[in-house]
């Protein structure tokens, strides 16, 4: 590449010659798309490169304090040797610079780590699992067969089913997980299908997987006149692991309650009511009249002297 003249040599010698077109050696056709196009002449030259730069006051030096006294802000690091600047601290409530917490998360509330991480998945995401074939609606769907299928991808503490595309929903099913909404408890039971809510923990789904435990939709009988069929019923297949039963308050009342669908609503007597505090009303004899007797005898033995 030919070096490039400077601006002086350029203005003595005068700009060079360009050549002009006319039509009797260029194309009519040529010669009207060269007419539309416009030459940009405020293009600057490449010899601009070597002095970019950034703008001043775009790039400032780091203050790098307390590296020595070669620096010049070394030993009190420019703060001098007495004084409330020199004491002074960062305000209590400064995080660094970074968006304080009081704005991200609030001054209501707290984050309760002993809530259950449950997986979402929805009517409409069922439907189409059952569509392609990776459901079988004629069995019960549970939370093995969810994640066999892939239609969760991790689930730490149960599965929720929500009602999110339930206009979609039109095979019957019979599913059972951990909790569902309203919605999909109503769509489900519109077209015909059954559901059911059971309480589930990390070991039993990951003993699910693993074959050791079976899903089951009755708890274990309690009481004495149930102990050989048990034993029976375990000795004639190979030892399982069962399947844990609530023990939190709210858990109970949950699967407990008929509105839920829970699994432990048959525990519920006619008029009562799933929260452990509900106390079924007894009846209250009137209380008797005092006669006159009575009354006086009363007021007798109430004296001191």
């Amino acid at each position: 590449m030919p070096p490039r003249l400077s601006p002086l040599t350029r203005a003595v010698l005068g700009p060079a010659p360009t050549p002009t077109l006319t039509a009797t050696t260029v194309p009519l056709q040529l010669t009207s798309l060269l007419a539309s196009l416009s030459l940009n002449t405020n293009a600057r030259p490449a010899s601009i490169l070597s002095r970019l730069r950034d703008a001043p006051g775009a790039k400032q030096n780091t203050k790098r304090v307390g590296r020595g006294p070669s620096s010049g802000y070394g030993r009190t690091s420019g703060r001098g040797m007495n004084g409330q600047k020199v004491h002074g601290k960062v305000k209590p409530w400064f995080q660094g610079g970074q968006t304080p917490l009081v704005v991200s998360r609030g001054t209501r509330g707290f984050d309760n780590i002993r809530a259950a991480q449950l997986s979402t998945i929805n009517l409409d995401s069922l439907q189409h699992w059952i569509d392609t074939g990776r459901l079988d609606p004629s069995k019960q769907i549970t939370v093995k067969e969810i994640i066999e299928s892939g239609l969760v991808g991790s689930v730490k503490d149960g599965i929720k089913l929500l009602g999110r595309g339930k206009s979609m929903l039109r095979t019957p099913v019979n599913i059972m997980v951990s909790r569902a909404s309203t919605e999909a408890i109503e769509a489900i039971e519109a077209v015909g299908g059954r559901i059911i809510t059971r309480y589930y923990t990390k070991d039993s789904i990951r003993n699910l997987l693993k074959g050791k435990s079976i899903s089951s939709e009755t708890p274990l009988p309690v009481g004495a006149e149930h102990v050989a069929q048990a034993l029976a019923d375990a000795k004639a297949r190979p030892w399982l692991k069962r399947l844990p039963d609530p023990t939190h308050r709210w858990d109970v009342e949950y699967y407990r309650d008929p509105a839920h669908r829970g699994y432990l609503s048959h525990m519920l007597k006619e008029g009562e009511n799933p929260s452990l505090f509900f106390g079924v009303p007894k009846e209250t004899k009137p209380k008797k009249k005092r006669t006159g007797s009575a009354r006086a005898k009363a007021e007798k033995d109430d004296l001191l002297f």
